[in-house]
């Protein structure tokens, strides 16, 4: 199972289990080890994952942190767990004590539901205040998987993820405020494109009517670009369909040329529609001959299949087929040997009938 598979599974989980469980320590076994466990790390190494690490906060002398991650005998990424139904905004400033004091370089405050990873970008040996990555694992994109992969020990480095956390922190607050006023347009973002299209001065009136037009225009504009899209994914899958059709048509061309039809098979439909001409009329029964047996059909109907000819290899048999269209094979000698399946030929047929009618 691959690191995305694992993610999504851990969710799962959490969404299945959280309600029956009832303490932070319950959290922590259920969820919290689980994720460790899914960076890579052995939480039963005392190398790399450390529990209740001590961690003195000025005159506080033997502090505890939840968790901290090791490598080359260096905490490098400390945890701070939450019972999963706690609100984490009332616990982010005892991780920034602890931060403080450490030399690692990440810190993650989670609930085992929500992870907000952090770092110093601000100000250097002093956690921001706004994380540079936070997802909801029961709910988390591609996009954030990428991200939190580069966490995972067999690629971790911390200088290398530093480098983009950066722009991923100022990114991610972007798209926040983006989403905040396409929601809800602030006046300073409804006169920015007011003053662009309306010739005169943006009174309180004016601005009321361009605030409901913003907010209209940018929902139009963003189902327009989804209906692209949209567009655009049917086309490409039409053109595939259509590629992948044409590739199985020349297959089958070349298939179908590499077909020779004996003389016995030949003989051999003559003598299965000798079989049935009691039964129905001779210009129903027909063959269609492939490389690796000739078969024999109602109304040139693959889904009505009589039997299959198994001639050119060197044993000879003859499939019919039971209610459900179950090959069954049948060893034959001679020819004639067909002769002895005329029952199950002339019941396959009236079943083939009998459904139709």
């Amino acid at each position: 199972m691959d690191f995305k598979d694992q993610i999504k599974q851990l969710g799962e989980r959490v969404v299945k289990f959280k309600d029956q469980i009832n303490t932070e320590e319950a959290t922590k076994n259920a969820f919290i080890m689980p994720f460790i466990q899914v960076l890579g790390y052995d939480v039963f190494s005392p190398l790399e994952v450390v529990p209740e690490f001590i961690s003195d906060i000025g005159i506080k002398k033997g502090e505890k942190i939840d968790y901290a991650i090791f490598k080359d005998n260096k905490p490098t990424i400390l945890i701070e767990c939450k019972h999963w139904a706690q609100n984490l905004n009332l616990h982010d400033g005892q991780l920034l004590r602890y931060f403080h004091v450490s030399k690692a370089k990440f810190g993650l405050l989670t609930n085992g539901i929500i992870y907000r990873f952090y770092s110093d970008l601000v100000e250097p040996n002093k956690m921001d205040e706004k994380p540079f990555l936070e997802f909801n694992i029961s709910e988390i994109k591609d996009n954030q998987i990428e991200e939190l992969k580069k966490f995972h020990k067999t690629v971790f480095d911390a200088e290398s993820i530093t480098n983009t956390t950066s722009e991923l922190k100022y990114t991610n607050e972007l798209k926040h405020l983006i989403q905040l006023e396409l929601n809800n347009p602030t006046p300073e973002f409804v006169k920015h494109f007011a003053r662009q299209v309306y010739p005169s001065v943006v009174t309180a009136k004016v601005l009321e009517l361009f605030t409901n037009l913003t907010k209209k225009s940018v929902q139009q504009h963003i189902s327009d670009l989804i209906t692209e899209r949209l567009k655009t994914a049917l086309t490409k899958e039409d053109d595939a369909i259509k590629e992948q059709e044409a590739i199985q048509a020349e297959r089958a061309k070349e298939e179908s040329s590499k077909v020779i039809t004996t003389e016995e098979e030949l003989e051999a439909f003559i003598i299965v529609k000798s079989i049935l001409r009691q039964k129905t009329s001779l210009n129903r029964i027909t063959f269609r001959d492939a490389q690796s047996y000739f078969a024999i059909l109602l109304d040139d109907n693959n889904r009505k299949p009589i039997c299959r000819l198994y001639l050119n290899g060197g044993k000879r048999f003859i499939a019919t087929f039971d209610e459900q269209k179950k090959e069954i094979k049948n060893e034959i000698f001679t020819l004639d040997d067909i002769f002895k399946y005329s029952d199950s030929l002339n019941l396959i047929v009236d079943n083939y009938d009998k459904s139709k009618e």
